[in-house]
């Protein structure tokens, strides 16, 4: 399942109100670099807003709000805010429980995770330890 929102800062320059937006995947960037850029200059770049101009200082003065969600990332936004932080870690743990699954199922011929608690947590429990010890 993709991850998809649109992101966009309302400000006002020289007396209008703008609300230049974007709309990301989000798991393009989660894949590529473990993180989320900064969505600032992302939407100053798509709406040909300039990085040294008056009217980007006032853009970087306001906050980003979210709002036309797919995917995980509904259950984190809140009236348009963002609880990222606990996106990206639910984001990470689906990640870590799709290739678990897949593992059960080629070895054990095991359908669902969930109807095995047990087994999940036991896979993830060697999971973490086998992260923790790589550390």
């Amino acid at each position: 399942m993709n991850n998809i929102i649109t992101a966009t800062i309302t400000f006002c320059f020289r007396g209008q109100t703008f609300s230049p937006s974007i709309t990301l995947k989000l798991d393009d960037h989660l894949n590529s670099s473990g993180d989320i850029p900064d969505l600032h200059s992302l939407i100053a770049t798509a709406n040909n807003i300039d990085f040294y101009s008056y009217e980007y200082e006032m853009m970087l003065a306001e906050s980003v709000s979210y709002s036309n969600a797919e995917g995980l990332i509904t259950q984190f936004i809140t009236d348009g805010k963002l609880d990222l932080d606990a996106f990206i870690s639910e984001w990470k743990e689906s990640r870590i429980l799709s290739g678990l699954a897949r593992i059960a199922k080629d070895n054990m011929n095991i359908n669902s995770l969930h109807e095995h608690p047990q087994l999940k947590n036991a896979l993830l429990e060697a999971y973490k330890a086998g992260i923790n010890k790589t550390k």
